[in-house]
């Protein structure tokens, strides 16, 4: 199982888009992830970054998925590239396999 995370902010060519256009845009968001939800993905959570946030990164949104396998992680990564996502959004990525804290340890002391 791998683990996809989303971190983004608007772009201003986003804040210029009408509403009317903003919502064609996301409209297409929910066919995907149900197909993808359909295959073995996960949503985990979406959601907005609070200003209480300690240490708090400059990105506004995130969104956690896991996806069964690598090639349905390039998958996922390649549909948003395609929709022009990056286009409207600043973003960040994160993945990789899930792990066990200790592990995650392990990893950290060999550095």
């Amino acid at each position: 199982m791998k683990v996809f995370i989303e971190l983004w902010k608007a772009k201003d060519a986003w804040k210029n888009l009408s509403m009317a256009e903003r919502q064609d845009y996301v409209a297409q968001i929910g066919p995907v992830m149900e197909d993808l939800i359909s295959r073995g993905a996960v949503i985990e959570a979406w959601g907005m970054n609070e200003d209480e946030t300690d240490y708090k990164s400059e990105y506004d949104f995130y969104a956690i998925t896991k996806l069964p396998n690598d090639e349905m992680l390039k998958e996922f990564q390649s549909i948003v590239e395609s929709a022009g996502w990056y286009d409207y959004f600043e973003q960040v990525n994160l993945s990789g396999s899930i792990m066990s804290p200790n592990e995650v340890i392990a990893k950290m002391l060999e550095l």
